[in-house]
């Protein structure tokens, strides 16, 4: 990572998408090695406090801490609470706005611990560990409810993992995005999700996976989420990653809150012709600024059927899988 200045966002930081203000493809984010590259989190260049003297903001960055939670610690190893203690006691607790957790534990329990020395805190990734070497089914998660309420003033958070991932219903008023990466999101969650009322979020991103890693969630799932009630100001949602992702676009086509968006992705899942066919006979999507199916199933007359019928919108027909073999993008 590097170091320097930090004053602000450069123009490499400018041209990459961040993935809480639209849809990116996977393989951008997962396969980043942490210990190498320079990332960026929540518009932030994301640095360790090693680096802290290079910063001359720290309201500035997202804050990199590796350390793993209590008894998963070894004896040399330096525990996500000492990380954060010295964190805080080096810049100052009305200095740190975002924190990325990049160590294999129950981070969310330390933050919430120390929730009174952070007044600040704004954007959260929990599980920022990247994939080379590692399955995504491994990295553990807990329950991010706490997490929730210990921070109302918190705007973004992000999980990778969904290893013993659980949110109970909450109502958070400042929240405006909510992204889980995993190989498969239980479906108690996903209710959770419908059930919490959120009425600053403005992107909701879940990739559902499969059943062999814990996603169990149903199209009637989702259906809380899909009529919008609770999330008045929704404007991107992303249900992907899906086997069931036929299923999921007949449900969308006919639902609520897709008259809002601004973008819509069905990406990363089993697409086929059968839900694109959804899709193109269901309620109109000229409104949309991007529509987002890359790793889809389709065949090319439905493809140009469907750029036919949204000639104004950002299609993504990238990534066509052959159709002899039908597998989401991400799952162990």
């Amino acid at each position: 990572m590097t170091g320097a200045g930090h004053d602000g966002p450069g123009k490499d930081q400018m041209d990459a998408p961040d993935p809480g203000m639209t849809f990116v493809n996977e393989d951008t984010y997962l396969y980043n090695d942490v210990w190498n590259d320079q990332q960026y989190f929540d518009g932030r260049p994301v640095v360790e406090l090693s680096e802290s003297v290079n910063v001359s903001d720290p309201t500035g960055v997202a804050w990199l801490l590796y350390g793993r939670a209590g008894s998963d610690a070894g004896s040399d190893a330096t525990t996500f609470e000492e990380e954060l203690t010295a964190l805080l006691d080096t810049v100052g607790e009305e200095r740190v706005e975002s924190i990325v957790c990049a160590g294999d534990g129950v981070d969310a329990e330390g933050l919430v611990a120390n929730a009174h020395r952070l007044p600040r805190l704004r954007s959260v990734f929990l599980g920022s560990i990247s994939l080379e070497g590692y399955e995504i089914s491994w990295i553990r998660q807990t329950d991010v409810t706490p997490l929730l309420e210990a921070f109302p003033r918190l705007e973004r958070l992000d999980l990778r993992g969904s290893d013993g991932l659980a949110l109970r219903p909450v109502r958070h008023e400042h929240l405006r995005v909510l992204r889980f990466e995993c190989g498969g999101l239980p479906g108690a969650v996903v209710r959770g999700v419908g059930a919490c009322d959120l009425p600053a979020l403005e992107h909701l991103e879940l990739w559902l996976g499969v059943e062999d890693y814990g996603g169990d969630a149903t199209v009637a799932d989702l259906e809380p989420i899909l009529s919008g009630d609770r999330l008045p100001a929704l404007r991107r949602l992303g249900l992907r990653d899906s086997p069931a992702q036929d299923e999921i676009a007949a449900a969308v086509a006919a639902a609520p809150v897709v008259a809002r968006l601004e973008e819509l992705s069905l990406a990363m899942g089993e697409l086929t012709d059968a839900g694109a066919e959804s899709l193109l006979t269901g309620q109109p999507l000229t409104h949309l600024c991007r529509l987002d199916l890359h790793h889809h199933y389709l065949g090319e007359p439905v493809m140009d059927r469907i750029t036919a019928a949204l000639p104004d919108v950002d299609v993504d027909l990238s990534d066509r899988q052959p159709l002899y073999e039908r597998y989401v993008a991400v799952s162990e």
